[in-house]
C-alpha cells in the first residue's frame, strides 16, 4: 500500500501561481510513476500530468501544457505540480495518484490521495 497526502492548494487570483505537493509513504521501496488529476463539480477526475519513477519522463494534458510543471524530488517520495498562469477554469480539487506501470499515457492508477482544493478567482 502507498499512502498519498496532497498539500499546497488554496485561493489565488487569475494569472497567479500555486505549487502543489504530494508526499508518498508506506510501500515506497518500489519504483512508481505519479500523476496529478483534477475534479470539478461538472467533471469526473481528469488527467493533468504524470512523471515516471526517476523524473526522466513527463506527460501533460493539452490544457496545462506550457503552464504546469510536474517534478519529483531525488528521494522520489514527493511529487510537485507547479501551476503558473492560472485561470478560473483551473479551479478544481487536485488529486495525486501513484502506479507501478511506467507507461505514462496509461491513466490507470492504483493509489490516490484525498485531494486539495484549488480556487482561482477572476
Amino acid at each position: 500500500q502507498v499512502q498519498l497526502v496532497e498539500s499546497g492548494g488554496g485561493l489565488v487570483q487569475a494569472g497567479g501561481s500555486l505549487r502543489l505537493s504530494c508526499v508518498a509513504s508506506g510501500r515506497t521501496n518500489r519504483n512508481y510513476a505519479m500523476g496529478w488529476f483534477r475534479r470539478t463539480p461538472e467533471n469526473d477526475r481528469i488527467f493533468v500530468a504524470a512523471i515516471n519513477y526517476d523524473g526522466s519522463y513527463t506527460y501533460y494534458s493539452d490544457s496545462v501544457k506550457g503552464r504546469f510543471t510536474i517534478s519529483r524530488d531525488n528521494r522520489k517520495t514527493t511529487v510537485f505540480l507547479q501551476m503558473n498562469d492560472l485561470t478560473p477554469e483551473d479551479s478544481a480539487v487536485y488529486f495525486c495518484a501513484a502506479k507501478y506501470s511506467q507507461f505514462l499515457p496509461d491513466l490507470s492508477y492504483a493509489y490516490w490521495g484525498q485531494g486539495t482544493q484549488v480556487t482561482v478567482s477572476s
